[in-house]
């Protein structure tokens, strides 16, 4: 047999074999597929038996659940039923009893308006009565004095004038003279007190500065050929160089005293280097701003550190510095600043005020003295501007604002600091006053308290201290003296500035001339 034809065989038996494997296997799986079934099938009628038995018991047990759950909401509902039943009632009850109440009230009132509208015809009744009556009375009355209505109406307003204005004038006068005298003593110790612990010196500052020169010879040579080194110094600083015949001396000029300082230190650098001439004398310029730049900050420094103020800008305290170089009436603004700080805290201590807020308004309140030639305006206006530019506290800018009564003082911060301006500057030898703005002072005074009525004449004594004034005794009673006094004396605070205080004497006599013949 050929090989091909077995292999053949070979692979047709194999086929047969793995067939026949095949469907043994079929049928077994078929089998125990069968058997599964049947067993699940089994199962699951077991499952839906109890499922069955178990709905049923839970249905039972819902049913009972519900049955009680409706039975309780119908038991409480019902209960709750009765109680609002028993609430209306309560309330119909109420308010039945407040209508009963109300009725009888309106019956009341009824008789009341009755009783109310009889009267009121009474009494219109009984007006018509006495206004004739009171017509009668009048009219008899006036038969009787010979006065009409008016008339007596005239005589007993002035007859009561007369009586209220000695009543006001004696009042006037004692309360007057009680808080004077009580103001005075307080003022007394407080300002003796603040006085005896903050003493200073005073020496009177001049406008122009003079430089002395160890001969005449230096003159011409300050001056210059055809003038060139004195020109050369006038347009570096901005002064004024007078040169006169005073012997050994040249006075340097100028409304700025900080220009006024650069040009004395700078001639007297010059004097003693001796080479003058316009380079020089730039150099010297230059080294003599520094020089003043310098002293400006450490004079601010020096105010600050003095008076404990602390946290200032370091722009105001620079202006500080170069309140050195401005004096007021010949006093130095930068020492009476610092004066002024000193006995505003000492008042502060004794008053109970903010003493630390008191020094530091004292130490800026002539802040705008600094620059008040620079800048426009007075300088009290320029201090607040300053103040509010470097972020100060509006106490310290009203302080600033009130001290010379520009506006009315609304703190006791801003009184202190007016009070211890006025005692720095009145202080015997602190200032000196210009003879005609003196004069001045003293005809506004007289002319002020002249145009009084009343007045006849006034005169200024004791320096300006005090004004006697001379009444006409037809047209001011003695009582309408207090009252003229008073208002002279707030019409001079309000309008005049003056140091110290200004006593208003008023003198009224009555004259009676006659001739023995």
């Amino acid at each position: 047999m050929p090989p091909f034809v077995r292999y053949l065989i070979f692979i047709v038996v194999a086929v047969i074999i793995f067939v026949v494997a095949f469907l043994l296997g079929v049928m077994y799986r078929k089998k125990i597929a069968e058997s599964e079934i049947s067993s699940a099938e089994e199962e699951a009628k077991r499952i839906i038996n109890d499922a069955i038995k178990n709905a049923e018991s839970k249905k039972r047990e819902a049913l009972l659940e519900a049955k009680e759950e409706i039975h309780r909401n119908s038991t409480e509902f019902e209960k709750e039923q009765k109680e609002r039943r028993a609430e209306l009632q309560k309330q119909e009850r109420r308010i039945m009893q407040r209508e009963e109440i109300l009725e009888k009230k309106s019956d009341t009132l009824d008789k009341k308006n009755d009783n109310v509208t009889k009267k009121i015809s009474e009494l219109d009744a009984a007006k018509e009565e006495i206004a004739a009556v009171k017509k009668s009375q009048m009219e008899m009355l006036e038969k009787i004095s010979g006065y009409t209505v008016e008339e007596a109406k005239a005589y007993l307003i002035s007859n009561v004038e007369s009586e209220v204005t000695h009543e006001v004038a004696l009042k006037l006068k004692e309360a007057d003279t009680h808080y004077k005298e009580e103001a005075d003593q307080k003022a007394r110790e407080y300002i003796s007190q603040a006085i005896q612990r903050c003493a200073a010196d005073y020496v009177a500052e001049a406008t122009v500065s003079v430089v002395p020169l160890p001969n005449d010879e230096m003159k011409g040579r300050i001056i210059g050929r055809e003038g060139r080194n004195i020109r050369s110094i006038e347009t570096l600083v901005g002064v004024d160089l007078i040169i006169d015949d005073t012997p050994e001396a040249i006075t340097v000029s100028s409304f700025d005293p900080v220009r006024r300082e650069i040009a004395r230190i700078a001639l007297e650098k010059l004097i003693v280097d001796g080479r003058i001439h316009p380079a020089r004398i730039e150099e010297m310029v230059e080294k003599a701003k520094n020089e003043v730049d310098a002293t400006i900050k450490s004079e601010g420094d020096r105010a600050v550190f003095e008076t404990g103020v602390r946290g200032l800008h370091p722009e105001i305290i620079k202006l500080l510095g170069r309140m050195k170089y401005r004096t007021s009436y010949g006093q130095n603004v930068l020492n009476h600043s610092i004066e002024v700080s000193h006995i505003s805290g000492l008042l502060a201590a004794e008053l109970g005020a903010d003493v630390t807020l008191a020094k530091r308004a004292g130490l800026l309140h002539d802040l705008g003295k600094a620059i008040d030639h620079e800048v426009e305006g007075s300088h009290v206006e320029i201090g607040v501007e300053l103040a509010r530019k470097y972020k100060e506290s509006e106490a310290v800018v009203h302080a600033i604002q009130a001290h010379h009564g520009d506006v009315e003082p609304k703190t006791i911060v801003a009184c202190i600091v007016q009070a211890a301006d006025t005692i720095s500057a009145a202080r015997p030898g602190a200032r000196r006053e210009n003879i005609e703005n003196y004069i001045k002072r003293l005809e506004k005074l007289e002319e002020l308290t002249n145009s009084f009525k009343g007045v006849s004449s006034s005169y200024a004594i004791q320096a300006g201290r005090e004004i006697r004034i001379m009444v006409k005794p037809e047209d001011v009673s003695e009582d309408e003296m207090t009252i003229l006094a008073h208002d002279i004396a707030q019409k001079i605070e309000a309008e005049l500035e003056y140091p110290g205080q200004i006593k208003v004497n008023l003198i009224r006599e009555t004259k009676a001339v006659e001739y023995a013949k």
